[in-house]
């Protein structure tokens, strides 16, 4: 996959790592999509790296979706542990 393959499944594993964890994000939207991009990125490299599963050329292979969505979660997860309470 190339690397705008890449930013498009990254915006939508960041909009679907909202999905699963809701709530108020310090960054907002913007944010959230960076995060998302950032974690598909992060996924698809530790995929390939330490589970020996390489990135599939494909777009529609549902270790690749698997692993960007994860990545995208970690992101948020640690994003919000980190930068979330700024806004209480």
């Amino acid at each position: 996959m190339g690397v705008i393959a890449w930013l498009v499944l990254g915006l939508l594993a960041g909009g679907i790592a909202k999905l699963i964890l809701p709530g108020r994000d310090p960054g907002g939207c913007i944010g959230t999509t960076f995060i998302g991009i950032a974690g598909a990125f992060l996924g698809g490299w530790l995929s390939a790296r330490f589970l020996g599963r390489p990135v599939q050329r494909e777009f529609f292979d549902a270790a690749t979706w698997g692993s960007a969505v994860v990545g995208a979660l970690v992101l948020l997860i640690g994003y919000r542990l980190l930068f979330g309470s700024s806004r209480e």
